[in-house]
């Protein structure tokens, strides 16, 4: 082991020597560039664009000319069912493609058509194949390094692994077989496996996009570089505090946030999206904290933010942690304000469950999207760990339909 690295969990670890981490200050390094938020007159000449692609895809996926005005008109009305009749005031722009949702393929590629044409063939059947998700995670490993306050993996880290490379990359075949738009790698920490995540990237079909869930430990320059080579789209990193101390505490190590500011800049350097995500607790949420979070996150030149709420499951398994109603409502007032708001236009995207699932229900339980755990269990979402079945059983549809007709334990509404 040489003198950059030290060894928590029998895993040897990269750490910054003289972390600069204060209690009373944001400390951030500032990248030579930023991810570029698309506004103004760009922005309008490209929604035209976006919605004439929706009416080509409406044409190449019905004979009946009513439907290629019909259904993309549909769709609008279900997106305002959701958040109102506001207005977008930004695209994030990276590396050719267009995004506005965190879990919307980028717009001009392929997996982006068949996002649209599977959405379409819920409100009238198209005539294609279609995609049965809009996104799965799949955890890679139980390996980690991290004892994150939150973690809802808790019980399951650092046992051995049990399924093989070659078995993860049947599952993510799979997974493709059924069509997903976008398939996330977590873990544990699925960075530890590269060889693995590189192995499934380069034999995965491209019609789907690929994220991975890190703490950004590994994302050094080269493994961002090989990601992004091997057909990686985008990173989601965990960072739960402005304040490098908080959240090195939240996550158990006195680096952490070094590895998020570090693999930040490795990410955006080599052209893969970027998110910060964080879990906010109820002694974060509020206003200043929300507002110094984001502005950190602007200043890094993130695409987007992340804000998840806590839930009783994991390390916090039968923990009073729901937010109160007032923060419920804070969240919601501000997700429609960083993201709506034309003053907003410079920042990242603000991607909120919460809001929607409120208001519609989860997507998750087999819906539009599921989690494959460690053993290759099928559970409605990594926040709700309610087996049925294994996606390697030959059952596999009969396991998904009874996974959505449970529904989510949280959120178990009627979806369209």
């Amino acid at each position: 082991m040489n003198s950059d690295e030290t060894t928590v969990a029998g895993i040897s670890l990269p750490f910054q020597k003289d972390s600069p981490a204060t209690e009373n200050a944001i400390v951030f390094q500032k990248v030579a560039s930023k991810q570029k938020m698309i506004t103004g007159i760009r922005k309008e000449l490209m929604q035209l664009q976006y919605r004439l692609t929706i009416i080509g895809i409406a044409i190449k996926s019905y004979k009946n000319p009513l439907n290629w005005i019909a259904v993309p008109v549909a769709l609008i009305k279900k997106r305002r069912r959701n958040i109102g009749p506001h207005r977008l005031q930004k695209f994030a722009n990276v590396d050719g493609k267009y995004y506005w949702g965190l879990y919307t393929p980028g717009w001009k590629s392929d997996s982006f058509s068949n996002f649209i044409a599977s959405e379409m063939n819920r409100i009238v059947p198209v005539k294609q194949k279609t995609n049965r998700f809009v996104n799965t995670y799949v955890a890679i490993t139980k390996k980690c390094s991290l004892q994150c306050e939150h973690c809802y993996e808790w019980e399951n880290l650092n046992k051995k692994d049990v399924l093989s490379a070659a078995q993860l990359t049947n599952i993510i075949a799979t997974l493709q077989q059924q069509g997903v738009s976008i398939i996330h790698l977590t873990g544990g920490e699925p960075l530890l496996k590269m060889e693995l995540i590189t192995n499934i990237l380069e034999n995965a079909d491209k019609s789907t996009d690929f994220w991975v869930l890190t703490s950004g430990l590994k994302l050094t320059d080269e493994n961002a570089r090989k990601l992004k080579l091997s057909g990686l789209n985008g990173v989601m990193i965990s960072l739960d505090h402005y304040i490098p101390e908080k959240h090195n505490t939240f996550r158990g190590f006195k680096d952490a946030y070094y590895w998020v500011e570090n693999g930040v800049q490795n990410a955006i350097k080599n052209k893969l999206v970027v998110a910060l995500s964080i879990c906010v607790t109820r002694d974060f949420t509020n206003y200043e904290n929300l507002m110094r979070y984001v502005e950190l996150a602007k200043e890094m030149g993130v695409s987007f933010v992340q804000i998840l709420e806590p839930r009783a499951v994991g390390h916090y398994k039968d923990a009073d942690v729901d937010l109160t109603e007032e923060q419920y409502q804070l969240l919601d007032d501000f997700y429609l304000d960083m993201n709506y708001n034309p003053k907003n236009k410079d920042f990242p995207l603000i991607s909120y469950h919460g809001y929607s699932q409120r208001r519609m229900g989860c997507y998750g339980s087999g819906n539009r999207s599921l989690y494959v755990d460690t053993d290759g269990d099928l559970n409605a979402c990594p926040f709700c760990q309610k087996k049925s079945g294994n996606i390697l059983d030959e059952n596999l549809s009969e396991s998904i339909g009874n996974l959505q007709s449970v529904g989510c334990q949280k959120f178990n509404k009627g979806l369209d």
